[in-house]
């Protein structure tokens, strides 16, 4: 007997999620569709039924993880944004660190959803600068899509932290509790800046500047 369209889409949901885990833990080629169906709980011939091929699969879940990732980078956009953020990773983090790190291996990998993943995100950043420098809640930059660069990957970085900074922060392991712990300092960072005066500022653009010129 046939399943009905709603138990389809569960099924597709079950094994979508399963492919997410295993690709972002395992890489994309060691993962096959046997260990995805075991892990959905359903036959690698189901797995094959809906999405045809493990590549075809693996679009799905780029598509998936790549529109929660931008929805997100648009959500920090405002303060009321950045708390609703801040609660959904609170409330479920191994999800959230899930499509950080799927998304990670992908561009370890050098996969071809890696330009995109990259490209969305810096270009969403990108925007949101350009939006806050206009209406005045940001500072100027040299350079917006530098920043946006340095912004998205200082941002995979902090929720992917190694193990070993986490212990260096007094915890076993990346969780809410590491993100209270670093997310203050972040933003004193971002809002304040780290340095008392512009002296380094000033010493490394004098020395791009004499770089310049000697490359002429």
């Amino acid at each position: 007997m046939c399943s009905s369209p709603s138990a389809d889409l569960t099924a597709q949901a079950k094994i979508r999620n399963a492919a997410i885990a295993h690709f972002a833990r395992d890489g994309f080629q060691k993962t096959n569709l046997r260990a995805i169906a075991a892990t959905a709980g359903v036959s690698a011939a189901l797995v094959i039924r809906h999405f045809g091929s493990k590549d075809n699969l693996r679009s799905v879940c780029d598509e998936h993880v790549l529109r929660i990732l931008v929805r997100r980078a648009r959500t920090a956009a405002d303060l009321v944004g950045v708390r609703d953020l801040s609660q959904e990773y609170l409330s479920d983090a191994e999800e959230y660190r899930l499509h950080v790190q799927y998304m990670v291996r992908a561009i370890e990998e050098d996969s071809s959803a890696a330009t995109t993943f990259v490209n969305t995100l810096v270009e969403e950043t990108e925007q949101l600068f350009r939006d806050g420098i206009a209406g005045g809640s940001m500072r100027q930059s040299s350079d917006v899509r530098a920043l946006a660069v340095l912004t998205v990957l200082v941002s995979l970085a902090m929720l992917t932290i190694a193990p070993p900074l986490t212990r260096a922060l007094g915890f076993e392991r990346m969780g809410p509790d590491v993100l209270r712990r670093i997310g203050l300092p972040m933003l004193e960072i971002y809002t304040h800046g780290l340095y008392a005066d512009d002296t380094m500022l000033k010493a490394a653009q004098a020395a791009w500047e004499a770089q310049r010129g000697d490359d002429l």
